[in-house]
């Protein structure tokens, strides 16, 4: 690989954050760290019934990572090596919670490089009081009215405790 393009480290975080967790504001917070840039990037998946539309978690993002000056939220719906040229960005990060996410995340990288000879996936490992924690755990606890209050940032908890008021 070719080293120019890694001038200025400009990274994209994907995912559907449905809705963002603390597992995933630790990964932005610690990537936010390592690299100049970071853009996350809520995927627009055609094939899940989300909680939230694209743009209230882009919404629900921006302002969980307000005083993140580096971080930038947007939103795709292309793939992601496609999206990543549009962003002049070479680098993808990746969160792994268990041995179980690296076989399936592995595959993606390994499919991200076949697309783009340029594409590098950095692994990064939760922190172990998250490693357990996923979107659809904290969708399940939250809609029979359980507490997720450690579970996301307070603007999350209070978005879900409206969405699931209406049921």
């Amino acid at each position: 690989m070719n080293n120019e393009h890694f001038g200025v480290k400009i990274a994209v975080y994907p995912g559907s954050f449905d809705p963002v967790t603390n597992g995933h504001l630790d990964i932005i917070r610690r990537s936010a760290k390592v690299f100049d840039k970071l853009v996350v990037a809520v995927l627009n998946n055609f094939n899940k019934n989300p909680l939230f539309s694209v743009d209230e978690r882009v919404e629900l993002l921006k302002q969980v990572t307000a005083d993140l000056p580096n971080v930038e939220i947007d939103s795709f719906r292309d793939l992601l090596v496609n999206y990543m040229k549009q962003k002049n960005a070479h680098l993808i990060v990746r969160g792994l919670r268990a041995v179980s996410d690296f076989e399936y995340e592995l595959q993606m990288a390994s499919t991200n490089q076949k697309l783009d000879e340029n594409i590098e996936t950095f692994f990064m490992t939760s922190t172990p009081k998250y490693s357990y924690l996923s979107s659809s755990i904290v969708k399940e606890i939250a809609r029979f009215h359980g507490p997720v209050v450690d579970l996301v940032p307070d603007e999350v908890d209070r978005a879900m405790q409206v969405k699931y008021a209406k049921e």
